[in-house]
């Protein structure tokens, strides 16, 4: 009897685990200024923001601190 292979498993998914930001809010914006918003963008909005968070939390580190401050930003 022979086993059958499990099949591989599915490497994560790069990029941040949390949507840090409201969808509709963006929308809303774009509608403001008579615009759209391509499906697309979405991910690059969240990545932007994680990207931004992250450099500031290595600041606070560095700094010593475990505060996330304006100027971090």
């Amino acid at each position: 009897m022979s086993k059958k292979a499990k099949p591989a498993k599915k490497a994560p998914a790069k990029g941040p685990k949390h949507t840090y930001f409201v969808k509709k809010a963006v929308q809303e914006f774009a509608k403001d200024n008579d615009m759209m918003v391509g499906s697309d963008a979405y991910e690059a909005f969240n990545l932007a923001i994680h990207n931004m968070l992250t450099e500031a939390a290595n600041r606070t580190k560095e700094n010593k601190r475990k505060t996330l401050k304006a100027y971090d930003f």
